[in-house]
């Protein structure tokens, strides 16, 4: 159980960190802003929900997806191999990445084959689902380098957030009427190349 007593403690000041094991990293650190980012992520999702009161479905996944990115948080803020320790380490695992493709598969089924990018864009909770999946590609891009830097990063981490895009572009089309109201990227539009002139 996590028990948060005090809220400032000072020992950040000096621009360093805690992890759950090992020694403080400074807060620009790779690993610190892989976390940072997947919280943002989160941040972004909680601003989500406040528009799918009226979509139980998508607004149930949000919240598991929530909770799932603490557990990927965690996982992130405790390096090294997990032989050895006294206590396991809180880990992204196959289920969770699994569960997301069900979502992906069930959500998809209704929605008609793209014929061109989709624009962020169409609707306020479509747009703002946009938004989240790109800080999720950001903190999925920022996990490869560490993964490059620290090998034994979990890749589940990896894959999960890679799964995660996928299933917020998939809600971003639903939350569109199913896709119904998606805007389609124009090829050249503006630069006089378009078939639309």
């Amino acid at each position: 159980m996590v028990k948060l007593n005090k809220i400032y403690t000072k020992t950040g000041d000096d621009g360093t960190t805690g992890l759950v094991d090992g020694p403080r990293r400074d807060k620009d650190d790779l690993r610190v802003e892989a976390y940072g980012t997947v919280d943002e992520a989160n941040s972004a999702i909680g601003l989500v929900r406040l528009h799918t009161s009226s979509m139980m479905r998508v607004d149930h996944a949000l919240g598991t997806i929530q909770n799932d990115l603490f557990d990927l948080g965690s996982d992130l803020a405790t390096p090294g191999p997990d032989e050895g320790r006294k206590y396991a380490a809180l880990r992204v695992t196959a289920r969770q990445i699994d569960w997301l493709e069900r979502q992906i598969d069930q959500f998809n089924e209704a929605l008609a084959p793209l014929t061109s990018f989709v624009l962020p864009g169409g609707s306020h909770l479509s747009a703002s689902l946009h938004l989240a999946r790109t800080i999720v590609r950001r903190a999925e891009r920022i996990c490869v380098g560490l993964k490059r830097a620290e090998p034994d990063t979990n890749p589940e981490a990896i894959r999960y957030l890679n799964r995660l895009s996928d299933l917020l572009f998939v809600l971003a089309r639903v939350a569109n009427g199913n896709g119904e109201k998606d805007v389609l990227w124009e090829p050249g539009r503006n630069t006089g190349t378009s078939k639309d002139k």
